[in-house]
């Protein structure tokens, strides 16, 4: 019996060997820089250092845990990243899915991909190029913000130098340069919903808005509600890159969060157990957020994760 079901196995290896080898590089990608560094896990601890290695550092326990709690920026790093996670839920999670409607309802297909291409572009920018960009349309010499401001009479405003403007900036930042990638989930969800639904819609007499209200919406709710557990999962690892870039000192008391504070005590002062306790506890906390969004969904309805 064991021997038919490993024959069936190789078999199966046989006739799929195409689409394996094309699935390689994707499960080594995530064997070596997923899953191999989780043993490095343990230097959070231990007193790491370079040069007794992982196994040979001492073990401190939990000390760097409660160093980082009873840190004194711990209350303002912990806030500064939930307040932008929070704020790229609530303006940033509803674009893709306003976007992916609206070009739904567009009838002259040259016209829909040309929007589509258009959105699509800039998520494929680099980040320092959009922070460049940002920082020259904010300039209050240069900034076309700011000649517009002063069109109106306005005095130029110092938009990168003031904390106030930070988290507007990197939330408005990020919409323009993700929406339009992010509906290419719930345009893909759209193309499942069938054409006749909305014939017999028709003939009942809804117009477009119902349509979209009772058809278009309930058809893409699945993708909805798991690109939404899939958020709020990582609320606490807000994007390095986009704040590394758009912060400075001045603009710490609201810019700095969990993965610049991390990187500043781990890659710049060589503190590597301290921000690996820290980057631990953000897991951990992100996998909590996963876990309650999933259950609280499949509580209160069919979708989940699992």
């Amino acid at each position: 019996m064991k021997a038919a079901h490993a024959g069936s196995i190789f078999s199966k290896i046989r006739r799929d060997k195409y689409l394996l080898m094309l699935f390689l590089p994707c499960l080594l990608y995530f064997i070596l820089f997923k899953y191999v560094p989780i043993f490095g896990i343990i230097i959070a601890f231990k007193n790491y250092n370079l040069f007794k290695g992982v196994m040979a550092s001492d073990w401190v326990g939990f000390k760097y845990f409660i160093m980082f709690f009873e840190n004194p920026d711990f209350y303002k790093i912990i806030r500064n990243t939930l307040l932008l996670g929070i704020y790229n839920i609530l303006f940033g999670f509803p674009m893709p899915i306003v976007l992916a409607l609206l070009l739904n309802e567009i009838k002259n297909r040259l016209f829909q991909r040309f929007v589509q291409t258009a959105t699509y572009l800039p998520h494929f920018i680099s980040n320092v190029v959009v922070a460049g960009m940002v920082v020259t349309f904010l300039s209050p010499t240069v900034g076309i913000v700011n000649h517009v401001l002063g069109f109106f009479g306005h005095e130029p405003i110092t938009f990168m130098m003031e904390p106030g403007w930070f988290r507007t900036i990197f939330v408005t930042s990020g919409i323009w340069q993700h929406a339009g990638w992010g509906t290419i989930i719930y345009l893909a969800a759209l193309t499942g919903i069938d054409p006749q639904i909305y014939e017999a819609a028709k003939i009942d007499g809804a117009n477009r808005w119902k349509q979209m209200r009772h058809i278009t919406l309930p058809g893409i709710s699945q993708a909805i509600v798991i690109v939404l557990i899939l958020d709020i999962g990582s609320l606490l690892e807000i994007g390095f890159e986009r704040v590394y870039l758009l912060s400075t000192p001045v603009t710490y008391e609201t810019a700095d969060i969990i993965s610049t504070y991390v990187y500043r005590v781990g890659l710049v002062d060589g503190n590597y157990s301290y921000a690996t306790a820290i980057d631990l506890f953000t897991g951990i906390i992100s996998i909590i957020f996963v876990y309650t969004a999933n259950t609280i969904s499949r509580k209160f309805s069919e979708n989940s994760l699992w």
